[in-house]
């Protein structure tokens, strides 16, 4: 197949994450496997206009806040004449609204949207932007073929809307081999948490140090890593040294995926307060290296983490029950194991290349129908 994919970043980029971990491990691996992806998105100062990686050839244009202006005319002038077998649509931040403007067959692929989840993170003025800019997807995009990662993503596409016929769920994958146990990586002496990802407000990150404070007051002493970057990190440090919590809490900056792994191997778990995430793959890596996950009982979260097999969900913002899950795997080194267990095996049945054997099948189907 001949395949074009159109997503706002790509995992070069210095602001990219899970959206673009997931855009690479899937069509890098269409990509090995002969087909031929290119992807259009947006670059950065210092970008190349060009690029390839992971197979795939890569075309940037406009910026990270003016890229949904650029690509419409960028692929009329550059990729409108080729033969797209099939176009996706890697709908993350804000929707491209591509059924206007790209011939068919096309496919919208979604992480999740931020409804009102927006205004926690960006000023009043963005916020709305982007909530507005959702409103009209059930209008523009009913009747195409779309993909969800979640069943969480999949039921908000459909209470929006978009016909459930039309939804197909392809849960996210893991690298089985990189992240994996290590039985002579011994877990840190004191019970220290991990949180990984990029330091924004929404995740609520703020969350995990108050739990820490908590706990601190009633004399239960815990560690908590903030592995990541981000425009959060200010406020966080500033809450760190409020709270009087700077021997507690560490803040490791970037980190290198093997840094990370060997960090989730040896904390005895991870946090992810956040209200809402397409997955919540931190949890499914943390799983697959044999360590629990503690996270907010939110959408797509709720899928990635199985309540008393895999880690444990707690009431989202509520820092005091979060506070109380940490206290219980502090406590409890056998707990930890067991979770660690079962997070293993829950792992085992997402691999990359089955989410990528799947979406290959999804997307010859809609070419066939083209």
């Amino acid at each position: 197949m001949n395949i074009l994919v159109l997503n706002w970043q790509d995992l070069a980029n210095p602001q990219s994450g899970g959206a673009e971990i997931h855009l690479h491990e899937i069509f890098g691996r269409l990509a090995r496997r002969g087909h031929t992806v290119t992807l259009l998105c947006s670059g950065w100062p210092g970008a190349a206009a060009r690029a390839e990686a992971d197979g795939m050839r890569i075309h940037r244009t406009g910026g990270r806040n003016t890229f949904s202006l650029a690509a419409p005319a960028y692929y009329r002038k550059h990729l409108a004449a080729a033969p797209w077998d099939v176009v996706v649509e890697d709908l993350n931040k804000v929707p491209l609204f591509t059924p206007y403007w790209v011939r068919r067959p096309l496919v919208l692929l979604v992480h999740h949207l931020f409804g009102a989840t927006a205004f926690r993170e960006a000023s009043v003025p963005f916020a709305a932007a982007t909530w507005l800019l959702e409103r009209p997807i059930p209008r523009v995009y009913r009747g195409l073929p779309a993909q969800a990662v979640s069943e969480s993503t999949a039921d908000d596409l459909a209470a929006r809307g978009l016909r459930r016929s039309d939804l197909r769920v392809i849960h996210n994958g893991v690298d089985l081999e990189f992240f994996s146990p290590n039985p002579f990586v011994a877990r840190f002496p004191e019970p220290t948490f991990l949180y990984v990802g990029r330091l924004k407000r929404y995740k609520r990150i703020d969350l995990a140090v108050e739990a820490v404070a908590l706990l601190r007051a009633r004399g239960t002493h815990v560690r908590l890593r903030i592995a990541g970057r981000g425009d959060e990190e200010p406020r966080l440090r500033a809450q760190v040294e409020r709270l009087g919590v700077g021997d507690r809490v560490e803040f490791d900056g970037f980190v290198t995926e093997e840094r990370k792994r060997e960090l989730l191997r040896s904390c005895w778990g991870t946090v992810l307060p956040s209200p809402k995430e397409g997955w919540g793959i931190a949890n499914v890596e943390a799983g697959a290296c044999g360590t629990p996950a503690v996270a907010a009982d939110s959408p797509g979260l709720r899928e990635s983490v199985v309540h008393g097999q895999t880690g444990l969900l707690v009431p989202y913002g509520d820092a005091g029950k979060l506070a109380d899950a940490l206290a219980s795997l502090a406590a409890d080194p056998a707990l930890v194991a067991r979770l660690g267990a079962g997070g293993r095996r829950f792992a085992e049945g997402l691999s990359w290349d089955r989410a990528a054997d799947l979406t290959q099948a999804h997307l010859a189907e809609v070419a066939g129908r083209g």
